[in-house]
C-alpha cells in the first residue's frame, strides 16, 4: 500500500493514566506505521508552543502547565471560526524522555495547540459546528479516536466510536447526555467515514445515530504488549508478585480497569463475598466515579488510594474483608501485566463494552477469563471465557466458585483463551486497518 499521511489525535494519549483509549490510539499509530504510513500526532496539552524550539519542547513534557481560564475561553471564541492552528514541537532529543509524562507512539511529526480540545467543546457550544484546526502542510486523513466536535481542514475527516454507553446506559456515565449526543450525531451526518471496535457497536451507531452500514467499519482491537513482559518466565512473574504483594499464584481473583458503574464492581464485591472463596479478591483502579455502593464495599470513604480495604459496613463484615480484598489504585504496565498472568481468573463481568479490552488482555496473558453476556463481552470472548448474567450476583459467585474448585476448568480456559487472542492479534488488526484505508484513499 503506498504511503499516505494520517493525523491522530493525542486527546487520550495525554493522560498521565492510560486509558482503553489511549491503548487503542498507540495500536493504531503503531500498526498505521508498521504499513509504512507517516503519523502526524496532534495534541491540545495545556503547555504553550511557539517559536523557541527548546521551551517548546520542554512546555510539551511539562506536566505543571497552567489549566484553561474563563479569559482564555473567551479571547479564543473570537478568532475559533476561522480555525485554529497548530504549531509542530520539536522533538529533538534535548529533553529526556525515556520515561515521560507522555509516552509517545511511533510518529513522525508533533503539533500542538493549547487546550484544543476543550477549546473545540466550547466552540461547539458556542456555534453549534465542529471547530476547524490546522497546521503546516497537513495530513491526508485525520484519524479522531474520540468523538470530538473538532476536523482538521483540507483532509478526510474519519472518526473513531468505540461505544454508545452514554445513550445506552445513561446512568453510568458523567457525560452531558444532549452534548454527546448532538457531537455524536454530527460525526454520524459529516463525517467522512466511522470507525468501531465491534459489531455491538457497529449495531448502535447504526441504529441509534441511523448511519448506513456501509459508512461504518469495525477494526476490532488488539493488544500489543511489549516482547521484553511476554518472554519473561512465570517462575519468574510469580515470584515477583508473591514478593510485591505477598499473593500466591493462581490462587487470586482479580479485576482490573476503571471503577465505574459499567465495571459492575459493586456486584462483582457482592458475588465474591457471596461465594465464600477461600482466595482473595484484587481489585485494581481508579475510582473515577464516587459510587456510594462501590465505595461502600471497597470500603473507601472518598477515593483515596491504599492497598488493601478496612472494613466499613457492619452488614458485610462477617468475611474478613480486610484480608480477603485488596485494592491497589494503580499499577505500572509491568507490574499490570504480572498480576493479571498469575491471577488464578480475571472477574470482567462488566455491565457494557465497546470492545473489552481487559478479556483480550488475560487471555493474552494466559489467565482464565468470567466475563458477562452484555455489550460487546461475548463476541470477543467467544466460548473462550465463563460468561454470565453481568446483573445476576448468584451467577457470578458460582463462577468464581467453580474456577476455585475446578484446576481442569482454569487450564482450559487459559488454553482457549490464548488461542482467542490470536483472532485479534496485531497482524489480524493491521490487515483489518489496510483494508479500511485503502476503501478512504
Amino acid at each position: 500500500m503506498s504511503s499516505t499521511r494520517i493525523m491522530i489525535d493525542g486527546y487520550n494519549l495525554a493522560l498521565e493514566k492510560g486509558t482503553g483509549v489511549a491503548t487503542y490510539s498507540r495500536n493504531l499509530s503503531l500498526e498505521l506505521s508498521k504499513l509504512g504510513h507517516k503519523i502526524d500526532l496532534l495534541y491540545g496539552v495545556r503547555a504553550s508552543t511557539g517559536k523557541h524550539a527548546l521551551m517548546s519542547e520542554v512546555n510539551f513534557f511539562d506536566p505543571m502547565a497552567k489549566s484553561l481560564k474563563t479569559s482564555e475561553v473567551v479571547k479564543t471564541m473570537f478568532k475559533s471560526p476561522l480555525g485554529l492552528t497548530a504549531r509542530e514541537v520539536p522533538i529533538t532529543g534535548r529533553v529526556i524522555a525515556k520515561n515521560p509524562v507522555r509516552v509517545l507512539p511511533p510518529y513522525d511529526r508533533i503539533f500542538n495547540y493549547r487546550n484544543l480540545f476543550s477549546l473545540s467543546r466550547w466552540h461547539f457550544r458556542v456555534f453549534g459546528r465542529f471547530m476547524e484546526t490546522s497546521y503546516e502542510q497537513p495530513a491526508d486523513i485525520a484519524h479522531w479516536t474520540y468523538p470530538l466536535p473538532i476536523r482538521l481542514k483540507k483532509a478526510q475527516n474519519i472518526y473513531t466510536i468505540h461505544d454508545l454507553v452514554p445513550l445506552r446506559l445513561p446512568y453510568t456515565t458523567l457525560d452531558n447526555k444532549k452534548e454527546y449526543y448532538r457531537v455524536a450525531r454530527d460525526i454520524a451526518r459529516h463525517a467522512d467515514h466511522i470507525v468501531t471496535v465491534s459489531e455491538a457497536s457497529k449495531r448502535d451507531i447504526v441504529d441509534l445515530l441511523e448511519v448506513p452500514e456501509e459508512r461504518v467499519t469495525n477494526t476490532y482491537q488488539s493488544v500489543s504488549l511489549p516482547p521484553a513482559l511476554l518472554a519473561r518466565s512465570f517462575d519468574e512473574v510469580a515470584q515477583e508478585v508473591e514478593a510485591i504483594f505477598g499473593l500466591e499464584p493462581k490462587k487470586y481473583f482479580l479485576f482490573f480497569g476503571a471503577i465505574e458503574p459499567k465495571k459492575n464492581v459493586s456486584r462483582i464485591i457482592e458475588a465474591y463475598l457471596a461465594s465464600q472463596s477461600k482466595y482473595p479478591l484484587v481489585v485494581v483502579g481508579q475510582l473515577t466515579w464516587k459510587d456510594t455502593n462501590d465505595l461502600r464495599l471497597l470500603g473507601v470513604s472518598g477515593g483515596g488510594g491504599g492497598s488493601k480495604t478496612q472494613a466499613a459496613d457492619p452488614s458485610i463484615s462477617a468475611v474478613s474483608r480486610a484480608q480477603q480484598i485488596i485494592r491497589l489504585e494503580y499499577l505500572p504496565l509491568a507490574l499490570l501485566t504480572s498480576i493479571i498472568r498469575c491471577a488464578r481468573a480475571v472477574v470482567f463481568p462488566s455491565l457494557y463494552e465497546g470492545f473489552g479490552l481487559p478479556i483480550l488482555e488475560a487471555m493474552q496473558l494466559g489467565t482464565a477469563v468470567i466475563t458477562g453476556t452484555e455489550g460487546s463481552n461475548p463476541e470477543v470472548a467467544g466460548d473462550s471465557a465463563y460468561l454470565v448474567d453481568p446483573y445476576d450476583v448468584g451467577a457470578i459467585a458460582q463462577g468464581i466458585r467453580d474456577m476455585q474448585n475446578d484446576d481442569d476448568m482454569v487450564a482450559h480456559y487459559e488454553t482457549v483463551g490464548k488461542q482467542r487472542a490470536e483472532v485479534f492479534s496485531p497482524e489480524r488488526y493491521s490487515e483489518r486497518l489496510d483494508a479500511l484505508y485503502k476503501r478512504l484513499k
